[in-house]
């Protein structure tokens, strides 16, 4: 068999439109992001929290964090140590400085209110071209491209007939997903969110469950015989040992004392010396953690 051509599968864009929106309408997930109340920042905070790290683990976050502030100007009243401390344990922290910078922006140049357009929404600190086409999406339901890596790996599989979407994303399929957004802007948020849905649940990367897609009879990766990926294997990132470890194991004594540390106590989280030393150089050099003139040291507080 051979692979059916984009050309090809986008002549029958309507009906793809169709039969993914009418399953998210069945099987979309209750979340507090997407409730119908939520605020563009509840969104803003999602879309960030959500990079790297699953929707179980975001969660609790999430609420907690919206539950604390529940405006970016409340965020931004506080030292941006407090956003690193209830970043708690979703990983990659330097998200929560961002995260701070962004509401900072939002009070002082927005009157405390996320912006609804695409430009100024890249235009604040840590907001990169993913987030901000989210932001604008599925908090305004603007018309944009929202391309994550559930989204390439349906667009992959459903149009291209690849089992796995390229290690990076390229200019290609940001421009078979712009060509694929439904004309009406209403629409448009709708869709982006139903594919993105349709990948976390359906059409994952491990074992994709093919026979409950909406798309299965025009699949072209189906339709190809499922060919086996070619390109390279993706490698699962070590966790135990690494500097990933320490630096938050060093984080996490931070956050739990209301006061700072001294060197001492932070020695004792971690026995090698001179990787506990470097990964401690680094999150100062990262903003994440501030030393103090006598020695302790404590989440950034400016």
């Amino acid at each position: 068999m051979t692979t059916v051509s984009p050309p090809a599968a986008l002549r029958t864009v309507p009906d793809l439109h169709e039969r993914v929106l009418r399953w998210y309408d069945e099987h979309a997930r209750d979340l507090p992001w997407r409730a119908p109340d939520r605020s563009p920042w509840g969104v803003l905070v999602s879309e960030v929290m959500l990079q790297q790290t699953p929707v179980a683990r975001v969660l609790p976050q999430w609420r907690a964090w919206m539950e604390r502030w529940p405006t970016p100007s409340d965020l931004a009243a506080e030292p941006p140590g407090e956003a690193v401390r209830m970043w708690h344990r979703l990983g990659y922290p330097r998200r929560a400085l961002r995260l701070h910078a962004a509401a900072v922006a939002i009070r002082d140049e927005h009157g405390g209110a996320v912006p609804d357009d695409h430009a100024a929404l890249l235009d604040l600190p840590g907001i990169g071209a993913y987030t901000a086409a989210a932001v604008a999406s599925f908090a305004f339901g603007r018309r944009h491209a929202v391309v994550d890596t559930n989204v390439r790996r349906v667009h992959a599989r459903a149009v291209t007939g690849a089992a796995e979407p390229a290690p990076s994303l390229t200019a290609a399929e940001n421009r078979l997903a712009t060509d694929l957004l439904p004309d009406d802007e209403a629409t448009a948020a709708r869709w982006a969110v139903a594919v993105m849905e349709l990948g976390a649940l359906v059409c994952t990367a491990r074992s994709p469950r093919c026979e409950d897609c909406p798309l299965l009879d025009r699949c072209a990766w189906v339709l190809a015989g499922r060919p086996a990926h070619t390109g390279p294997a993706r490698r699962a990132q070590a966790w135990a040992g690494t500097d990933r470890q320490v630096r938050g194991k060093l984080l996490a004594v931070l956050r739990a004392s209301a006061d700072p540390v001294a060197a001492e106590d932070l020695a004792r989280c971690w026995d090698d010396a001179l990787q506990r030393d470097r990964c401690l150089d680094g999150l100062v050099a990262d903003g994440l953690v501030e030393p103090l003139e006598d020695g302790r040291f404590c989440l950034p507080r400016t």
